[in-house]
């Protein structure tokens, strides 16, 4: 019997969201998936998606910016017994703000929910990939990772400091064998949490306009899927149809 490999995916959320359908891909691709978000209730229904399509899954409440939770979700993946193969951090936190009215608190939000949260993610996972010397380890940015555009300042500043992160881990343990990729996902996303958000301009920009999940799934898995002669550290993805 060959030996099974796990992904694990931090922010998963809603069933139409990236989360969700990047754990629904890899465990297509035969990988047993832990998934862990907030809410209990999304991660059941994500759960029990992935066992219908034939999928083998382990769900884990967990807060991305506390230590406790996130190395107790760790402590889950080593007690499975398939070595780590994907980790990807998908927390994606947004509060729009003019940045005379953008308070000390959310500010610091902002910057532990998608930075010091994909710190504390990166150190464990970094640590369950080192024995075997492979593993491709994901962080979701943002358009706003490469440029601040008011009212998303603060949303911005700490998603430039989550591609930084990025860069400086590429190049520690990229000779290593561990595969570290930034996506810059430039667009709005095809999913509840745009819809319910900004609706009007979720609508406004049309079918072409939109990222598809699977889409975005799909490339995520090529990526990881890279000779490591070739690795890709950072990609951005667009609709054909976006201004850039």
């Amino acid at each position: 019997m060959s030996q099974q490999y796990s992904a694990v995916v931090l922010g998963v959320g809603p069933e139409r969201g990236l989360g969700a359908t990047l754990s629904k891909h890899f465990a297509n691709q035969g990988l047993h998936v832990f998934i862990a978000g907030r809410s209990e209730d999304k991660l059941n229904l994500v759960s029990e998606s992935i066992i219908k399509s034939g999928g083998s899954v382990t769900l884990a409440v967990a807060d991305a910016t506390n230590e406790y939770d996130v190395s107790h979700l760790f402590e889950k993946i080593s007690l499975q017994k398939a070595p780590l193969l994907i980790a990807a951090y998908n927390v994606d936190s947004n509060i729009p703000a003019p940045i005379l009215e953008t308070k000390m608190e959310t500010f610091t939000h902002l910057w532990q929910q998608n930075c010091l949260g994909a710190f504390l993610f990166a150190k464990e996972a970094i640590a369950c990939m080192q024995p075997n010397k492979q593993g491709t380890l994901f962080f979701t940015g943002a358009s706003a990772s490469l440029r601040a555009k008011p009212p998303f300042t603060a949303f911005a500043s700490a998603k430039a400091g989550l591609r930084s992160l990025a860069q400086g881990l590429a190049r520690e343990f990229s000779p290593q064998g561990i595969h570290v990729v930034h996506s810059i996902i430039d667009g709005v996303i095809n999913g509840d949490r745009a819809e319910q958000q900004f609706s009007q301009y979720y609508k406004s920009k049309g079918e072409d306009g939109l990222l598809k999940l699977e889409a975005i799934a799909e490339a995520y898995w090529a990526i990881h899927c890279q000779h490591p002669s070739a690795w890709t550290h950072e990609f951005d993805l667009r609709p054909f149809k976006e201004p850039f």
